[in-house]
C-alpha cells in the first residue's frame, strides 16, 4: 500500500489574510492537501485552489468535489486545465454527481434521478478525458499559430487516461462507485448514506460493516485496478478525549440514536480519542478497508494535526 496522505477542506472564507495563515498552518502541520468543495454559500473552488497553491510551497490542492451537474463539460475543462497550469501541477481533481437538491434549486439547475446523474458524471468524465487527450481546439488552430500560444491542456499526465491531473471520484451508491473504480485513481468511499424515504440530503452515517461492503465492491468493480487505487474518505468528526467510552456516548446522543456509542468506536469516519488511540484506528483501517488517505474538516484541522505526526512516526 502507499503512503498515508492527510488532506483538510476549506470551509469558512472571512479574508484573504485568514485564508492564506490557514493554508500556510495546514501545510506546517504536516497535512498534503488542502481541498474546496463545490457547494452555494462556500468558496468557489478553482479560485480557491489556485489561491492555496500560491499561499503555500509544497501543499497539493484539490476539488472534494466537483457537484459534475453543475457544470458544462467543455468550461469544466477549461478550469481545470487552467488551475493545473496556474498551481504548478499540484492539483487533484475531485468529481461527485451532486446530492444536496436545495442547491439545485436555488441555483435553477434541474435535479435529475441519481441515475441521471450518475450517468451525467459517467459522461463528463469521458468528455474531459478526450478534451484533455487533444491539441486544443481546431478552430483556434490557425490564431494560436499566429501568435504563438499554446493549446490550454493540464500539465499533469496521470488521470483522465494519463492526459491530466489525479482524478477522485467519490460516493456512495452502486452507480458512482462503479464509475470511481472503473475510471478515478482516488475512490472516495461515502461516510454518509442517504436516509431512504427523506427528502434529498437527509443523511445518516454509514456503518463500520456498510464501509466493508462499500469497498468490497469498489474493489470488484476495479477488478485488476484495485491494488493500484489510492482509497480515500472524508472523516465527519474529530473529538480529543481521554475518555473514548463517554465521549463516543455523547456523539450517539448528537446522531439522535441512529448509532451507538460502541458502532462510532468501530467507525472508520468517526475519530475518538487520544491522538495515538486515533493514530492507531487508522492504521487498524489501512489493514481493515484499504484507506491511506483521509480527509478532515477545516474546523478540526488543528485538533488533528498531532495524529498525523503519530501516524507518520509509526508509518512503515
Amino acid at each position: 500500500m502507499g503512503r498515508f496522505r492527510f488532506s483538510s477542506n476549506i470551509f469558512g472564507l472571512t479574508s484573504r489574510d485568514d485564508f492564506v495563515a490557514m493554508c500556510r498552518r495546514a501545510e506546517s502541520r504536516g497535512y498534503d492537501t488542502i481541498f474546496a468543495a463545490d457547494h452555494l454559500g462556500h468558496a468557489a473552488p478553482f479560485q480557491a485552489v489556485v489561491a492555496a497553491a500560491a499561499a503555500t510551497e509544497r501543499l497539493r490542492v484539490g476539488t472534494l468535489v466537483v457537484n459534475v451537474p453543475f457544470w458544462n463539460p467543455a468550461l469544466l475543462a477549461r478550469e481545470i486545465a487552467t488551475a493545473d497550469v496556474l498551481t504548478g501541477g499540484r492539483l487533484e481533481v475531485g468529481l461527485g454527481s451532486g446530492h444536496m437538491k436545495w442547491e439545485f434549486d436555488e441555483a435553477g439547475i434541474p435535479f435529475g434521478s441519481y441515475g441521471a446523474r450518475a450517468d451525467r458524471l459517467s459522461a463528463t468524465i469521458t468528455e474531459l478525458t478526450r478534451l484533455f487527450a487533444g491539441d486544443g481546439y481546431a478552430q483556434q488552430a490557425d490564431l494560436r499559430q499566429q501568435l504563438g500560444f499554446p493549446p490550454l491542456l493540464p500539465v499533469q499526465h496521470q488521470g483522465f487516461g494519463g492526459h491530466g491531473p489525479p482524478l477522485l471520484v467519490g460516493g456512495s451508491g452502486d452507480r458512482v462507485l462503479r464509475i470511481a473504480a472503473e475510471t478515478a485513481d482516488i475512490v472516495g468511499i461515502g461516510g454518509l448514506f442517504q436516509v431512504k424515504g427523506q427528502p434529498p440530503g437527509v443523511f445518516r452515517l454509514c456503518t463500520a460493516a456498510e464501509a466493508d461492503e462499500r469497498v468490497r465492491f469498489a474493489r470488484d468493480c476495479a477488478g485488476d485496478r484495485a491494488g493500484r487505487l489510492e482509497w480515500h474518505a472524508l472523516a465527519q468528526a474529530v473529538v480529543v478525549t481521554e475518555d473514548r467510552q463517554a465521549a463516543a456516548a455523547g456523539l450517539a446522543e448528537k446522531y439522535r440514536g441512529t448509532v451507538t456509542a460502541a458502532e462510532i468506536l468501530e467507525n472508520p469516519f468517526l475519530f475518538v480519542g487520544t491522538a495515538a488511540e486515533m493514530a492507531d484506528q487508522i492504521l487498524r483501517h489501512r489493514d481493515r478497508y484499504g484507506f491511506t488517505y483521509y480527509t478532515v474538516h477545516e474546523p478540526y484541522m488543528d485538533a488533528f494535526a498531532p495524529v498525523i505526526d503519530r501516524v507518520r512516526a509509526l508509518e512503515t
